[in-house]
């Protein structure tokens, strides 16, 4: 009888500190996603330039978790994957806020708003609320798409694919900007390797939890979108090149 209480015992302290495991990580995948953007914030607000930086990599980052939050009305995941979405949102408009200020700031910069409708200034807008006003505009439109086809399986899986291949693909403007200029000034090194390190946790997270297999392949495409940047960072000068 006491063997018997002893091993239930162990066996009820053994589930609480998985519990208790469990919900560490999942606190870790609601708000560990935006710590990687906490050194690049920090730049911009500190030099108050946002040079060096690609804000399209928010616009990639709203767009895909605007659309995972739709997917989720179609195809119920995890509810730390949806406040993950939710709290990422929130953050990207923080960091975009902070480098269209340092833009206008500029007083080399001219005046560019969204209703000139060219397209080589997209989301190169130097008026915050104009950004607002096309994200209002996407979230009317895929959602009142969704709503139509919400019952359709393929149209939300393949919304799920998409919205993770385009999150998997966030670091792909940063890399094009480095490219660019083959430097890697003005971008926090940091938050690359906080990228890799949060990738390489969330996808093990995918995995273990069995969710939909969208997120486990779109997880190691940005494992190696993180690496091509780094590699960057040793192969790219830290300063710019001077103009020809």
């Amino acid at each position: 009888y006491n063997r018997r209480r002893k091993m239930s015992a162990d066996s009820e302290e053994s589930s609480m500190l998985q519990s208790i495991a469990l919900l560490v990580v999942q606190v870790a995948i609601v708000v560990g996603g935006i710590v990687p953007f906490i050194p690049q914030y920090l730049v911009v607000r500190r030099t108050r330039s946002a040079e060096g930086f690609s804000t399209f990599v928010c616009l990639v980052l709203l767009v895909a978790n605007i659309l995972r939050i739709l997917f989720w009305f179609g195809k119920r995941f995890e509810l730390p994957l949806l406040l993950q979405s939710i709290i990422m949102i929130a953050s990207q408009l923080f960091l975009l806020h902070a480098c269209v200020s340092a833009r206008r700031a500029d007083p080399l910069q001219r005046a560019v708003r969204f209703r000139e409708f060219d397209s080589k200034t997209f989301w190169r807008w130097t008026e915050f609320a104009d950004y607002l006003q096309f994200l209002l505009m996407f979230v009317l439109l895929a959602s009142g798409l969704t709503f139509v086809l919400l019952d359709v399986s393929l149209y939300v899986e393949t919304v799920g694919l998409f919205s993770l291949l385009v999150e998997a693909l966030l670091g792909a403007p940063q890399w094009l900007e480095n490219w660019r200029k083959h430097s890697v000034a003005g971008m926090s090194v940091m938050m690359v390797v906080c990228w890799l390190s949060g990738d390489i946790s969330k996808t093990l997270y995918f995995f273990l939890r069995s969710a939909p297999s969208q997120f486990a392949l779109c997880g190691m495409l940005q494992i190696g979108v993180d690496l091509a940047i780094l590699f960057q960072v040793f192969t790219y000068p830290k300063v710019s090149d001077p103009d020809p």
